[in-house]
């Protein structure tokens, strides 16, 4: 990937349905662990759901195909915001 073509952004992923997603939503990161520059993932327990904060260095289709495998899991959100 050429460094003029990435973007910097972040992801912020709500997790509302943990026991159910949370393998699906860690087999997608894993498979998008090259972009991912830091992870942090805070469980909610009194809400019952987990909040996960992603900086990418990626594309704009790797960010959008990031995001789009996400949102496709029941009980997840997804919204990304790109910088630089």
């Amino acid at each position: 990937m050429n460094v003029s073509e990435s973007r910097i952004a972040v992801v912020g992923v709500v997790v509302s349905r943990r026991s159910e997603a949370a393998k699906r939503v860690n087999a997608v990161l894993s498979e998008h662990d090259g972009v991912i520059v830091g992870r942090m993932g805070v469980p909610y327990r009194e809400r019952e759901l987990s909040v996960i904060s992603l900086i990418v260095d990626a594309t704009t289709d790797e960010i959008g195909a990031l995001a789009g495998k996400l949102g496709n899991i029941e009980g997840v959100k997804v919204k990304a915001a790109m910088a630089l």
